[in-house]
């Protein structure tokens, strides 16, 4: 009876060590941990003022909270949304500094297939981009995981 008990407690010890591992995994490697706040930026328009409003706020949110170690962000583009994450965008040169903040940049491969079937051309995006197969299924894990969603 006792070694079945010592292997019990075991497996179960080995089970609560294992769990910090699977939430880092669930955050797919992104840990900030002085980060105050975890935000989601969600862009779903393509014309060009909301695509500037979307990196104006993830700039000023580095800015406000005081640095990129103190904010995460993630910025989800999809539907017509996805074309400023195009490689040609006019906005390169704000991405890369954002990039260069730590803002991380995710497509929705839904939509790339779906420009893919419309044109018969698939999108090139900036080779930053973190695919998701669905842009609005990330915007809820990200909520269950904690982060703010903004749809700015």
């Amino acid at each position: 009876m006792r070694p079945a008990f010592v292997i019990l407690s075991t497996v179960f010890l080995c089970g609560l060590l294992s769990v910090p591992v699977l939430a880092a995994e669930e955050n797919d490697g992104d840990d900030k941990p002085f980060a105050e706040a975890h935000i989601v930026l969600q862009l779903a328009d393509g014309d060009a003022e909301s695509q500037s409003r979307v990196l104006s706020v993830a700039n000023n949110l580095i800015k406000h909270y005081g640095g990129p170690d103190f904010v995460d962000i993630e910025i989800v583009a999809y539907g017509p949304g996805i074309s400023l994450l195009f490689v040609d965008n006019a906005n390169d040169q704000r991405i890369s500094s954002l990039l260069a903040n730590d803002v991380r940049f995710v497509g929705c491969m839904n939509t790339v297939e779906t420009i893919t079937r419309k044109t018969g051309k698939k999108p090139v995006l900036i080779p930053e981009t973190i695919p998701v197969q669905t842009g609005v299924a990330r915007l809820v894990e990200r909520a269950s995981q904690g982060f703010v969603v903004i749809r700015p």
